[in-house]
């Protein structure tokens, strides 16, 4: 047997010790000894492999398996082909996510002589993921226990919530030869246990909550409500909560746009605010925060998130103690609340269908009852932020991390295979961007998802930002708007994926049922009236928050 095989086979035997359970891998020539070892592996049902060409894809395809299903590793060859999975790593490292990138290299001879496919993948992806390197095998015996335990430090790694990339030099020859001898045993331990079983460690800070106060805030960013639902019907806090968070809790149903609606009134205005993981997707939310005397950060992590730098506290957990309690506080919110809805009903019902906010609402009023849905960075994951009820049956995920748009389709394709049926709503450049996501072979696993692409031919989000303002129309559509004209249907049938066009909510609505395979279903809008909508919404809350 060959060194290279060797190391592969002992490798992936020692993955799967460690409950990987899914592998995602992109062909090539250096990275060959593990694709045999992985092929072997799902033969004998010790894992699913997921083979795709586009290596970017193919990382944020792990992310979502990752999200969905715990540690998941991803496997490519060496040079231009690693660094196509920097996009995943970071989307990892900022959202917290353990995810295996394993890299085949060049043995270190090779650097600087102009061979092919030869770059320094030592530290490549920076500080977004720890680096793990594996020597180079050699025929000789004192081997095995120190790639298994390698294996376990990875895993370890990974298991704490970061991405770590292991980097594995590989000699040729690249094939099995199937010659049984080696120096010595490369067996692991007795009952398929890892090498080396590591238990958890743990650091926790408990905090009392008597600075808060009774007219505190709850605001929970991309992690769940959890045990801070329970704390705050106890303390009667209202809590505004990301769509990613959960709906336990006193969660408004409007509390996003209640804060990016203008100053609030007397009657609403926190003395603290209680921060749950990272609360970033709404300018109003963090001008909140900024603003607010008290503001307590509940994080696991040492790097607490707080881009305000209004943090006056921070702990991974919160004793409830005695609790001063005002009635008042939360009744107020929810009355605003209450009144914030009905204005939404009145906004959207006197502009014609379809636009973002549209779409978002009845999307998630009408998925079949415990559906996945992931949700694409940009407009999406606002527009149903803003509008959309909370629903506490449904499981709710978005690339909050370093909130790119990479990526996205692979991702939710990745939840789906692992958490069974779900559902997507992008943008058409979120579309566009991730289009190879749905280039998947006939040997492959196909999820049952629904795409649902708000299309309006361009960049919408910027339409709401500052430079979509009227005076810089001169220069939005060519820079910031960036039309497209994209046949979606006919990139759709390129890829042999099925797509429905939706020209009105009664299609879009029965497009819904459960999913069936990869569907795509297409509505077209027009994003030239999207900034003043936005305006007329936010200010009827205004006007009617202070009524």
């Amino acid at each position: 047997m060959n060194p290279s095989t060797a190391q592969a086979l002992v490798f992936v035997d020692e993955l799967v010790r460690n409950g990987v359970r899914h592998v995602v891998l992109s062909p090539g020539s250096r990275n060959a000894p593990l694709s045999f070892a992985l092929h072997e592996a799902e033969v004998d049902g010790r894992l699913t492999l997921h083979v795709r060409v586009d290596e970017r894809g193919a990382g944020f395809l792990a992310l979502g398996l990752a999200k969905a299903d715990g540690i998941t590793a991803v496997v490519c060859t060496s040079g231009t082909a690693v660094a196509n999975l920097h996009p995943a790593v970071l989307e990892a490292r900022h959202s917290g996510t353990g995810l295996l990138v394993i890299t085949a290299d060049r043995p270190v001879e090779l650097y600087r002589t102009g061979a092919s496919q030869t770059v320094d993948q030592h530290g490549i992806f920076g500080a977004a993921a720890d680096t793990l390197h594996f020597p180079v095998a050699e025929r000789r015996a004192g081997q095995n226990a120190m790639w298994r335990s390698l294996v376990c430090r990875a895993v370890s790694t990974a298991r704490s919530g970061r991405p770590v990339h292991v980097n594995v030099p590989l000699r040729e020859p690249l094939v099995p030869d199937h010659e049984g001898d080696w120096p010595e045993a490369l067996d692991g331990r007795h009952f398929d246990v890892p090498w080396t079983r590591v238990e958890p460690r743990t650091t926790r800070s408990v905090s009392t909550v008597e600075h808060l106060g009774p007219r505190t805030l709850v605001v929970v960013g991309d992690s769940l409500v959890g045990e801070t639902a329970e704390l705050a019907w106890h303390a009667g806090w209202p809590i505004v909560a990301e769509p990613t968070a959960g709906s336990d809790g006193p969660v408004l149903r409007h509390g996003t746009l209640l804060l990016n609606s203008g100053e609030l009134p007397s009657e609403l205005r926190p003395t603290a605010v209680l921060v749950v993981g990272r609360a970033t997707l709404s300018r109003g939310v963090l001008k909140l925060i900024a603003r607010t005397p008290v503001v307590h950060v509940l994080t696991p992590d040492l790097d607490w998130p707080d881009p305000s730098f209004a943090a006056t506290h921070t702990s991974t957990d919160l004793e409830a103690g005695e609790l001063e309690v005002d009635p008042s506080w939360l009744a107020a919110w929810q009355d605003a609340d209450k009144a914030a809805a009905g204005l939404v009903e009145e906004v959207l019902h006197d502009v014609p269908w379809p636009t973002g906010l549209h779409v978002a609402r009845e999307m998630v009023a009408a998925l079949p009852w415990g559906s996945m849905l992931f949700l694409g960075s940009s407009n999406p994951v606002r527009d149903v932020d803003l509008v959309a009820h909370p629903r506490a049956d449904l499981v709710v995920h978005a690339n909050r991390g370093g909130a790119g748009i990479d990526g996205s389709l692979s991702t939710a394709i990745g939840l789906a295979l692992a958490e069974g049926p779900g559902f997507a709503l992008v943008g058409d450049l979120t579309f566009l961007h991730d289009l190879n996501g749905l280039l998947i072979g006939p040997d492959e696993a196909r999820p049952d998802l629904t795409i649902v692409v708000l299309n309006d031919d361009g960049g919408g989000i910027f339409s709401l930002l500052e430079q979509g303002a009227r005076e810089f129309a001169p220069s939005f559509e060519r820079v910031f708007g960036t039309p497209h004209g994209a046949d979606l249907a006919a990139l759709c049938a390129g890829y042999r994926v099925p797509h429905v066009l939706a020209e009105s909510a009664e299609q879009f609505r029965d497009a819904l049922a459960q999913p069936s395979g990869i569907t795509v279903v297409e509505i077209r809008a027009n994003r030239s009236g999207l900034r003043d909508l936005h305006a007329a919404l936010r200010l009827a809350v205004s006007t009617g928050s202070r009524s």
